[in-house]
């Protein structure tokens, strides 16, 4: 089944007709609705894909808990690491964990406070807990006495706000294959414009900024919990790299928040396969052939970029994409999932999307993508769209009932369920399969 036709249907779903009560009244803006159960939690009134429930673990609204929960992290006894970016200035995040009581209660338990914008958490190739902040990747045991005491610093003097004027601050990683880290380094700008909105150049006429950022570095591995201090670029005209994923053959995929110009409508955000020494446009070109405004295209030379294997909807902000190889979901297998974060009409889906034996998306041409409330919108003409289906077709706002969806990090549970976050709505979902 096509993608477009898929989401575009999804787009005009119903919402399922159900009795709700609010979750959290003290943020009723933000609150989920909650109606009979998905999977042991209760159930959001989201409309899903046929088969599928969305679930609310838990939503905050007092002190306990994280403020903007990103990354997930399942421990092996159950219990959750749950990274919190705690707000766009550094020093307020924290990394929780949570535990849930015989009576379904969640209880949260900090481990680690006073963190820049932390995100990322993944176990490393020895085991070990790493989670990336603004400016370094950290490494802590969860299971120690004292978790705060056991941070370490394993790479430091990542680019900060002294770089990113808050623009692009957040760091990610995969390991790759041999255990190195992959690192994202985001652009400090939008364009790469000064005030005057000419390119900032340097001697050779290219961004001044795209030196030092604007990639992804590799960081070789040491051994034994140590990486090298010192990176070299492994792929850059990158904007923005939140969204890495390395398949089991070895490909890593890169999904780009595109720069933001005013229209609704353009540039589309994309999927890159990264290279080695691969240049993927930014910040001349976008689309797969389309100067940036402030370039001219005797600078941009779109013709010499790296091209996107697809497209993805305009602002979509995909900020998380994982395979999923879970129980719960055998249709599901192999597809790599997406979260499109962003905050414009395309986003708050989940999607699921078809990919080749190298974990390459597979596409379609002339394919079509749907927009809140209701309605669909064309790729551009010849330019390939991701292979799919929506998991979340129903996310939009709907007054008194839900938000919506912010969806951030997702990650496979033991038990093949999907939890994911909503950082705008301070809240822990998960996707299960529905009663029949």
């Amino acid at each position: 089944m096509m993608f477009s036709k898929v989401l575009a249907a999804g787009a005009l779903a119903a919402a399922m007709v159900v009795k709700t009560v609010p979750v959290e009244a003290a943020e009723p803006a933000r609150a989920y609705a909650v109606s009979g159960e998905c999977g042991g939690v209760a159930a959001t009134t989201v409309a899903m894909a046929p088969g599928l429930c969305l679930g609310l673990v838990w939503q905050g609204a007092g002190a306990d808990g994280p403020r903007m929960p990103r990354g997930l992290l399942q421990l092996a006894e159950g219990d959750w690491l749950v990274t919190d970016l705690g707000g766009w200035d550094a020093g307020k995040g924290a990394v929780w964990r949570l535990s849930t009581a015989n009576d379904g209660a969640v209880r949260w338990r900090r481990l680690a406070r006073g963190l820049s914008m932390p995100h990322t958490v993944a176990r490393g190739p020895d085991g070990r807990v790493y989670v990336s902040e603004m400016n370094r990747i950290l490494t802590l045991d969860p299971e120690a006495a004292d978790p705060a005491a056991s941070v370490r610093t394993v790479i430091g003097d990542l680019p900060d706000n002294r770089l990113h004027d808050n623009r692009h601050p957040l760091s990610s990683f995969v390991f790759d294959g041999n255990g190195d880290l992959l690192v994202n380094v985001g652009a400090p700008s939008d364009r790469c414009l000064d005030e005057a909105g000419r390119p900032k150049t340097d001697a050779r006429g290219g961004c001044v900024e795209s030196a030092a950022t604007a990639q992804v570095r590799r960081h070789a591995y040491l051994g034994n919990g140590r990486w090298a201090e010192e990176s070299t670029v492994f792929a850059s005209g990158l904007r923005n790299s939140i969204a890495l994923v390395r398949h089991s053959s070895g490909t890593v995929l890169q999904a780009e928040n595109s720069v933001d110009l005013p229209t609704a409508e353009h540039p589309f955000d994309e999927v890159n396969v990264l290279r080695q020494g691969g240049h993927y446009g930014w910040p001349y070109c976008v689309d797969l052939a389309t100067p940036l405004p402030g370039w001219p295209a005797r600078q941009a030379r779109c013709g010499e970029r790296d091209r996107p294997v697809a497209l993805l909807p305009p602002h979509a902000a995909p900020l998380d994409m994982i395979y999923y190889e879970g129980v719960m979901f055998p249709e599901l297998r192999g597809r790599l999932l997406m979260t499109w974060h962003g905050y414009r009409r395309t986003a708050g889906r989940i999607t699921a999307v078809e990919t080749d034996e190298r974990g390459a998306p597979l596409t379609d041409i002339g394919g079509r993508y749907a927009i809140y409330p209701r309605g669909s919108l064309a790729y551009p003409a010849g330019a390939p769209s991701v292979k799919g289906k929506v998991l979340t077709p129903g996310w939009d706002r709907v007054a008194g009932r839900q938000p919506r969806g912010s969806p951030v990090v997702m990650a496979v549970a033991a038990d093949g369920s999907i939890w994911v976050t909503d950082d705008r709505s301070r809240a822990i979902l998960r996707i299960a399969r529905s009663q029949p």
